[in-house]
């Protein structure tokens, strides 16, 4: 066992399977659940992925060893300056937020003496959300990125680093704004693509057909990130702005190209666009 109590603060598909993971791997005692969506507690409860449940997270953190704080980015900062003051001697914060310069910033500023904050991505996810779509395989194989804060010292950066790695995680760590101008590039611009294509094609007149209503496996499984909760993507938008609106700028730059290159009727040139394109993707897989 790695620690006694973990207390998980939003138990949706990424706070309810981490705690999941946990339980399944056996390297913690008690689980704890906080969230404001009373039926969704309840629901975490019915199903085994927390021992007990609380909606007041000031009573929810009593006796926790680690607290991971698992709400929309925006959301992160107020909920660890509410917890603060009633926080255990020792106790360990973390979360699961894509954005990490201006989480680790304002929440490590929060922290009472002797506690520490250690930011943490696992880059993992579905577009389901909810206690319901939890399940304790989501991290098998997938990396855990931390962006420890400054009041972390090495003893709770090993201890959040091997629950990750209890969870199935490979875990490295990095600065909190490199690890924003990454993930603007390979994670937030695909959603935004993703959402952007989408609205383009649903609003296209295309003599009166709901072009939509055509779509077939590649648009779909192009588009599967849409279905993803709005509200997130509006924040993590908001908090990662100016790398966002870089890596916005270069696809913008980059489509513009693809463009020029099918206007000019350039066969050798599409044909170096899109075989430079393929090269990355197989280089993925």
């Amino acid at each position: 066992m790695i620690i006694k109590q973990l207390t998980v603060i939003g138990v949706g598909l990424i706070g309810g399977s981490f705690a999941m993971a946990l339980r399944r791997a056996g390297v913690v005692g008690r689980i704890v659940g906080v969230d404001t969506d009373t039926d969704n507690l309840a629901k975490a409860l019915s199903l085994g992925i927390v021992d007990e449940i609380a909606t007041d997270a000031l009573s929810g953190v009593s006796g926790a060893d680690v607290v991971f704080v698992s709400v929309p980015v925006c959301a992160i900062a107020a909920v660890v300056r509410n917890i603060s003051a009633s926080l255990p001697p020792g106790c360990i914060v973390t979360d699961g937020g894509s954005v990490k310069t201006a989480v680790v910033n304002q929440c490590d500023a929060l922290m009472q003496a002797g506690c520490r904050f250690v930011g943490g991505h696992p880059i993992a996810g579905t577009e389901h959300s909810g206690a319901g779509a939890a399940f304790p395989e989501l991290f098998a194989g997938k990396r855990c990125v931390l962006t420890p804060g400054l009041s972390a010292d090495p003893d709770a950066i090993e201890t959040v680093s091997r629950l990750w790695t209890a969870a199935g995680a490979a875990v490295c760590s990095m600065d909190p704004g490199h690890h924003d101008r990454i993930f603007a590039e390979i994670s937030h611009l695909p959603h935004a693509v993703a959402y952007a294509l989408v609205h383009a094609v649903g609003t296209a007149d295309v003599e009166g057909e709901n072009v939509l209503s055509y779509s077939a496996g590649g648009f779909r499984d192009f588009t599967r990130i849409a279905s993803s909760d709005p509200a997130m993507w509006r924040d993590i938008s908001l908090m990662n702005r100016e790398a966002m609106l870089a890596s916005i700028d270069g696809f913008s730059a980059s489509l513009a190209e693809l463009r020029r290159r099918i206007d000019c009727s350039d066969q050798a040139g599409l044909t170096e666009f899109f075989t430079t394109a393929k090269q990355f993707r197989d280089g993925i897989v």
